[in-house]
């Protein structure tokens, strides 16, 4: 049984009909080839919806009583949003054309240049038809503009009308900017503006320069929205890419003689430098010659001289000849005459290339350094004097050892054997480095001209100079390391024997093992001696461990600064610092002018990349001549004695 209705109720279903009947008849008919699209249609469709349901709210309150059902007027679709990319160097020029890009799954128009009259729609067709098959991309006319500056001729605009008919795009764009006002008008015709009266418009501004020469790089997706952030980085990238692939559009200007005037951002002028142009003529027959050359050292490198025991273990292990390896396979692929594919081949090529001359400019730097005032006969003279210190302090360090060290009591014969073992080292030591004293100046001067080769070859030369002058101190931590982990393993294997256990080396797992009455006195007789023994042998390996500790420090800390020039990418930096644009990460838009019945104008503006993500994106890769064990492993090698290498085969880096 139906309720009855209040008054209230029917007054709130009367205002409601009055509202949708002044809504109906508020709207403006007009043919489809002039039917203007305003930016604030969507907002009155969101306050109809809004309007409905609260009168629905209204009319369920008024009268108290749940459940009861009105009939409401069903909102209309959501409005479609069309957006029209528009080149802001061509916001001043003449009436013409649209040419561009239309995105049927994006509703977007791209707008690429404008053709200005007069003109022949054949001939037109023809070049664009031209360009399609250069470029491979759908570039068509996408409508009409119209600048307000010039006086307007009459009948102007029906004539603009009917090239819809000529061109026949859907939609058709009539874009115009109007005198005397700072707002455009932008209205479409077609059958798709048919279709959708509530349509609305939005004109984005962008610099067609900067889109172009731009490389758009992946957005990083956020944990909340991932997919959000991959649809707006492809809808990015079909925008950037449409720009950047239509260059051969660009390169015609208004210089050109030809029966097509075309404005976009190189219409004045096409850029170009001579200095550029000459640099790459004069580029190809000197990549050839360091090819032949490069050509030559690596076959030499490659000989079968260098694969005899000697010769290939020096190589392998000398951090001089891993830079000078990485250094050429760099210049082979900077000399190399093939082209690069894509632009993070090119953009590999440039930072490989700026490295090398930061790397040679930073080491003729340091040459010049070392060859003035006579630093090289300085350095040689200085040189013996530090050795026989460094010498010197090692025997006080062991006659402090072999007495009573920090009050500690240690074996007294074993203390005594080791301390003149190693005096004897150093004795030894010292006797080489002042039978090498009159050639040290003569090998300095000549290991200084390798600066020339690049700072990172100066600093590789350094280490390895570093590795020889402390071989002394390498073979004192080998011989405390290798006693100390003798014992440390030794006492091990016996405290298993005290638990009956022992070893099971077939299975690699510790067994149950029952011992006889011999076996357990010899095994407590050697577990005694070596326990007793431990705190001397632990006392030589710690302090000659922080020795190679210091040592591999130093050498770490030049090996950090060789990694870091041979990886950082200084022309991708150097982009980043001075254009910034060219490396995006994404767009901002920004409003310029926003009115009832008029398109909603935005301008676009590039994001840049962060320096972060520019050293993370485009670091190259090196080699690493240590290896990288974590802190924990690191205290594991320590505490039981095995040896921290101070070299390990070359192993390659990831991106």
């Amino acid at each position: 049984m139906k309720p009855e209705r209040t008054s209230r109720d029917r007054g709130c279903d009367r205002r409601h009909m009055e509202t949708d009947d002044a809504d109906c008849s508020g709207k403006r008919t007009a043919s489809p080839s002039n039917r203007a699209v305003a930016p604030g249609s969507g907002l009155n469709v969101k306050r109809r919806g809004l309007l409905c349901l609260a009168v629905f709210l209204a009319a369920g309150s008024g009268n108290g009583r749940e459940g009861e059902l009105y009939t409401l007027q069903s909102p209309p679709p959501p409005a479609m949003v069309l957006k029209v990319f528009f080149p802001a160097c061509c916001s001043s020029a003449e009436s013409g054309l649209l040419v561009g890009r239309w995105i049927p799954e994006q509703s977007s128009a791209v707008v690429l240049a404008v053709i200005h009259f007069p003109f022949i729609p054949g001939q037109v067709k023809q070049y664009l038809y031209d360009m399609q098959q250069a470029t491979q991309v759908e570039v068509s006319v996408l409508g009409s503009w119209t600048n307000s500056k010039q006086a307007r001729e009459e009948g102007l605009d029906r004539f603009l009308e009917d090239l819809g008919a000529i061109f026949s795009h859907d939609p058709w764009i009539q874009l115009s900017k109007e005198k005397g006002s700072k707002f455009w008008s932008c209205c479409t015709a077609g059958k798709q503006s048919e279709g959708d009266s509530n349509g609305e418009i939005i004109v984005v501004y962008y610099d067609q320069r900067k889109v172009m020469l731009s490389q758009l790089h992946p957005l990083q997706a956020s944990a909340s929205a991932p997919d959000q952030k991959a649809e707006d980085g492809s809808r990015l990238a079909a925008v950037f890419d449409t720009v950047a692939r239509s260059k051969l559009l660009f390169m015609k200007d208004r210089y050109d003689e030809g029966p097509i005037q075309l404005t976009h951002w190189q219409s004045e002028g096409v850029e170009a430098s001579i200095i550029v142009e000459l640099m790459k003529q004069a580029s190809v027959p000197a990549c050839m010659l360091v090819t032949f050359l490069l050509s030559l050292v690596s076959g030499a490198c490659k000989s079968r001289m260098l694969t005899f025991w000697p010769l290939s273990f020096i190589w392998s292990k000398l951090s001089t000849c891993e830079q000078l390896g990485h250094r050429l396979q760099h210049l082979q692929i900077v000399s190399s005459n093939r082209k690069a594919q894509n632009q993070a081949q090119l953009m590999r090529k440039a930072n490989i290339f700026l490295s090398l001359f930061i790397d040679m400019v930073l080491g003729i730097l340091l040459m010049s350094w070392l060859y003035r005032k006579n630093r090289i006969g300085q350095l040689a003279n200085a040189l013996v004097p530090m050795a026989d210190h460094v010498a010197q302090q090692l025997q006080d360090l062991l006659q402090w050892l072999m007495g009573v060290p920090a009050g500690l009591k240690m074996n007294r014969a074993l203390d005594q054997v080791l301390g003149r073992f190693f005096l004897y080292h150093i004795h030894l030591w010292i006797s080489y480095i002042h039978l090498m004293s009159p050639f040290i100046e003569m090998i300095l001067w000549h290991v200084g001209l390798s600066a020339c080769l690049g700072l990172t070859v100066a600093l590789s030369i350094l280490s390895d100079i570093i590795a020889l002058l402390t071989f002394h101190i390498y073979c004192f931590y080998v011989y405390g390391a290798r006693l100390y982990c003798l014992k440390i393993y030794g006492l091990s294997s016996l405290w298993r024997l005290f638990r009956g256990k022992k070893w099971n080396v077939l299975r690699q797992r510790v067994d149950s093992c029952s011992y006889d009455l011999d076996q357990l006195f010899i095994g407590t007789l050697l577990f005694t001696i070596l326990l007793f023994l431990l705190p001397t042998t632990a006392l030589y390996y710690l302090v000659f461990t922080l020795l190679r500790l210091l040592v591999v420090v130093v050498q770490g800390l030049i090996h950090l600064l060789v990694d870091l020039i041979n990886s950082l990418p200084f022309y991708s930096i150097l982009l980043r610092l001075c254009r910034s644009y060219r490396l995006a990460s994404g767009v901002k838009f920004r409003v310029l002018e926003q009115e009832a019945g008029k398109p909603l104008r935005l301008l676009m503006q590039i994001n840049p990349l962060t320096y972060s993500s520019v050293v993370q994106t485009y670091r190259l890769p090196t080699y690493s001549c240590y290896p990288k064990d974590s802190w924990g492993s690191l205290c594991k090698k320590l505490f039981v004695g095995e040896l921290i290498y101070p070299w390990k085969h070359k192993v390659k880096k990831q991106d």
